[in-house]
């Protein structure tokens, strides 16, 4: 068995993209919740502890088992982390009257966490408590304009109060690599083949009599290699089932067909679009919609697999959905609910399997080239699970559906015709429920308003704006406003990620 890393999740959103990181790194990383007794952890190569939403100063605050600090095992706390470490040891943490949110000017001391780092590096803060007097017997090894005790270390126990794992400190992954390397001597034996043994895993140990399953089938990158996977496993005993909710792209339909013939899927096709804008009448609350959405695809799932007798539901969820719903292992907080995730019912008559829940987009990628999944489906852009319900601010009409899959066709199709396509992590178009004056012909207008957003990322966790040409967003710009009926403005966003999320709902 590989080596691994063990990951105490605290809550923070960024969890799960540690623990990418160190896989990036060839190294197995598995995150566990922060009341794993020491002796479940024992065998790690190190252990790192989570930022989190929690201060250490409450009465409540999710601590470790203390006697991970009598392992031996190498520890590095990031955050959060740095802060536990310090109230644990007797040093002094408070909140402080200077918060440190974004970027910061990180001087680092000579150590081999800290190997080939530059003198002045860049790094990403989040915190507002901060550690004010270090523990006895623990040395500072770096420090920032606000943080005196920015890194810190006793023996092989450290602690960064910024964080690593985010593109937002370009030299944050060489000191995981220095942490992994040097202090905790990995061998870097973790590949892409791993990925796939641990999805085909998922569904094995969850596969337990002879029912058949149904899957959650979009024509996405997840549920494709889902269903491939299934099929493999389950042969005759699986279904794929794509249900038309009314909410897809233009032309969706059409592509699922066409994605099932070449795989060999024989995905099953349901109409079921009057069901779900009858259910979404009125709603304008985006938790809502998300938690209808989800409740009505699992009630029209849960009517397909009584007509072929299935027990189970597959579904191509990712580690970024569960964490920005909700946790279920760390204490965190929730983002916003997935249709698929947050959204589903606590009880349902069918069994969930999931086989890709603690990957994150490009590691699937990586498995559907190991299994030959064409290019042109783990190439595609990401598409929300609730579909357009979350493009569409405000109540969900047959009328603004059909206004912004105008808008969103032709600016993935103009991105397609100018190359730029493969370039963006992600790219659509928003319909926002406000109505700006315009002129058209010599004609007054009073239409509605278009927002377009386009953001390079390499994991969705994190991301920032596609900074197009002039020419060529002024070319998507006249498009929409010349052939999409309705609308008389389009909009720009050039907002990153955080603070703000890529979906707009």
């Amino acid at each position: 068995m590989s080596e691994q890393v063990a990951i105490l999740d605290f809550g923070s959103q960024y969890t799960h993209l540690i623990a990418r990181r160190i896989r990036e790194l060839k190294t197995r990383a598995l995150v566990f919740s922060p009341k794993t007794p020491a002796e479940n952890l024992a065998d790690s190569k190190g252990i790192i502890l989570s930022g989190s939403p929690w201060s250490v100063i409450e009465e409540n605050a999710p601590i470790p088992d203390k006697k991970i600090f009598e392992l031996g095992i190498p520890i590095l706390g990031i955050c959060y982390g740095l802060q536990l470490i310090g109230k644990i040891f007797g040093g002094d943490v408070l909140n402080s009257p200077k918060r440190e949110y974004g970027y910061s000017e990180f001087y680092p001391v000579s150590d081999s966490l800290f190997e080939g780092i530059q003198e002045k590096a860049t790094v990403w803060m989040s915190h507002g408590d901060k550690l004010t007097k270090i523990p006895p017997k623990f040395k500072v090894i770096g420090k920032t304009p606000n943080s005196e005790f920015a890194a810190i270390k006793k023996e092989n126990i450290y602690g960064l109060q910024f964080h690593p794992e985010v593109t937002h400190t370009p030299e944050g992954k060489k000191i995981l690599k220095n942490f992994l390397y040097s202090i905790c001597k990995a061998k870097g034996d973790w590949t892409p083949s791993s990925l796939l043994e641990i999805a085909q895993k998922e569904i094995k140990s969850k596969y337990r009599d002879k029912g058949k399953a149904v899957l959650a089938y979009s024509g996405g990158v997840d549920s494709t290699v889902s269903a491939v996977l299934a099929k493999r496993i389950l042969r005759d005993k699986f279904i794929p089932v794509f249900v038309d909710t009314g909410l897809m792209r233009k032309g969706e339909s059409k592509e699922i067909e066409e994605i099932s013939e070449k795989l060999g899927l024989g995905v099953k096709i349901v109409n079921a679009q009057k069901y779900f804008l009858n259910a979404l009448k009125g709603v304008v609350d985006p938790e809502k919609k998300r938690t209808i959405i989800g409740r009505e695809f699992i009630r029209v799932f849960e009517k397909e697999a009584k007509k072929i007798g299935a027990k189970y539901l597959i579904q191509g969820t990712l580690y970024p959905d569960r964490i920005e719903s909700i946790s279920d292992i760390g204490p965190s907080h929730t983002i916003k609910k997935h249709h698929n995730v947050g959204g589903l019912p606590e009880k349902m008559e069918l069994k969930l399997m999931e086989p890709l829940k603690d990957f994150f987009k490009d590691e699937v990628r990586k498995i559907a080239k190991l299994i030959q999944i064409p290019e042109e489906v783990y190439g595609r852009h990401p598409f929300p699970g609730p579909g357009l319900a979350v493009r569409i601010l405000g109540e969900v009409t047959k009328e603004r559906i059909n206004i912004l899959q105008e808008a969103d066709y032709i600016l993935i199709e103009t991105l397609k015709g100018l190359n730029l396509y493969d370039s963006i992590w992600q790219a659509f178009a928003v319909f926002i429920p406000v109505k700006t004056v315009g002129v058209m012909g010599d004609t007054r207008t009073y239409s509605n308003l278009i927002a377009l957003r386009a953001v390079t990322s390499e994991d969705g966790m994190t991301a920032d704006w596609f900074p197009f040409e002039r020419d060529d967003l002024t070319k998507i710009a006249c498009r929409i406003l010349n052939e999409v009926s309705g609308v008389n403005r389009v909009v720009y966003d050039i907002s990153s990620k955080p603070p703000s999320t890529i979906e707009w709902e």
